[in-house]
């Protein structure tokens, strides 16, 4: 143990001398400052989902376990919230147990739970890419709006690792982000990809702020590719296959076919995306279908197919949360409104930690608790926001 906290303390360091990208002009780091005006609902999901040593604990009746995805989420919070000491107890907890002690070197495993010997560790070694793609860019935020070198050194390495292992370049796509290092290459020419995986706007912040730019440049075009490419009707699915000759295809798993709760956050990163983001009328233009859907009927569909557009289920209340963004986006204050007031009807479960990581996202943005700039750039509340 003293050995592995050595090697960390020595990586850090060597990290703060490499050379990382400045901030862009208009975009420079500002030392943090107290938080003028609390986060409630922050507050709440650290009381819910949060240990004491920075775990996030989900509520999937299988002993508590704990997602890369989630440590992720609550980093993004930490840091909208100016809660500096929850982002370092998170980004402690996520390195010494999904990383294995060192975020240099391994990327986070995505399922940490109880072993069925009766000890705790990782479940599952494979990484979730999603996850890493929001560290990096919250490493590299965090250093940025708290004015710490050890945080844009840590998103320049830990970028480094995920280019390497999680992407690779597809005939006719290009260099594309795949779901995780492992279990996603289908067979020659085929590969099991996730458009909810690729928030257009962290990859514009990371193409502007690490020095990998060539490569996150190019992951930006691929992305953009597969969120509106997945969606011929508009709405999006929660996997697809990408075949490196006919293109974007359905994928055979039925389930997985569905959009349902991976891709409702297609929607809400979509919403989220500045007005003036490169990418932001294409994806709003190609998204309109579920839009329209949502208006018509009320509420967001639990699963759908996107090709028939059958829907079945009810979506819990944190859908319609995260379906408040983009139906903003879309001009639609109708659908705005009935969504608020399905919320007062149908409220957040307490303990549903997926459901109240949508509505945190969601109506963290309509309450103006943070934003994101043209650039992709966090902008949050405690911030001085043009």
């Amino acid at each position: 143990m003293f050995e592995r906290r050595l090697k960390r303390r020595s990586w850090l360091l060597s990290a703060a001398s490499l050379t990382v990208a400045g901030p862009l002009t208009g975009l420079a780091a500002r030392p943090a400052r107290a938080a003028t005006t609390p986060w409630p609902m922050w507050e709440q999901f650290k009381r819910s989902f949060m240990t004491r040593d920075g775990r996030i604990v989900s509520d999937d009746e299988k002993g508590g376990q704990t997602y890369s995805e989630g440590q992720a989420y609550a980093l993004f919070f930490a840091l909208a919230a100016n809660d500096r000491p929850a982002f370092e107890l998170l980004l402690q907890w996520t390195e010494n147990n999904l990383c294995a002690g060192d975020l240099s070197t391994a990327l986070p495993a995505w399922l940490w739970g109880q072993k069925p010997d009766g000890s705790w560790g990782p479940l599952d070694t494979n990484a979730a890419s999603d996850a890493d793609l929001w560290i990096v860019y919250l490493l590299a935020e965090a250093g940025r709006l708290w004015n710490d070198r050890r945080y844009r050194a840590m998103a320049s390495v830990m970028g480094a690792l995920l280019l390497d292992k999680e992407t690779e370049d597809l005939p006719g796509l290009g260099l594309t982000l795949l779901p995780g290092p492992q279990g996603f290459k289908l067979g020659e020419g085929r590969w099991r990809l996730n458009p909810s995986y690729v928030p257009l706007q962290v990859l514009d912040r990371l193409a502007q702020a690490l020095p990998q730019q060539p490569r996150w440049k190019a992951l930006q075009a691929s992305s953009l590719r597969l969120i509106v490419d997945s969606a011929p009707k508009g709405i999006a699915p929660d996997w697809v296959i990408y075949d490196a000759k006919q293109g974007f295809l359905k994928d055979p798993d039925k389930d997985k076919a569905q959009g349902a709760y991976n891709a409702i956050r297609v929607y809400l990163w979509a919403g989220m995306l500045h007005p003036e983001a490169a990418s932001r009328a294409q994806v709003l233009a190609a998204l309109r279908p579920m839009a329209r859907l949502v208006h018509d009927t009320g509420r967001p569909p639990e699963r759908i197919d996107p090709m028939s557009g059958e829907s079945t289920g009810t979506a819990p209340g944190g859908f319609s949360a995260a379906m408040l963004p983009f139906l903003s986006a879309q001009g639609d204050e109708e659908a705005v409104r009935a969504q608020q007031t399905h919320l007062q009807e149908q409220p957040l479960r307490p303990t549903a930690y997926y459901e109240q990581c949508l509505a945190l996202f969601g109506l963290g943005w309509m309450q103006q608790q943070y934003r994101f700039g043209r650039l992709g750039e966090l902008q949050p509340k405690w911030t001085s926001r043009p």
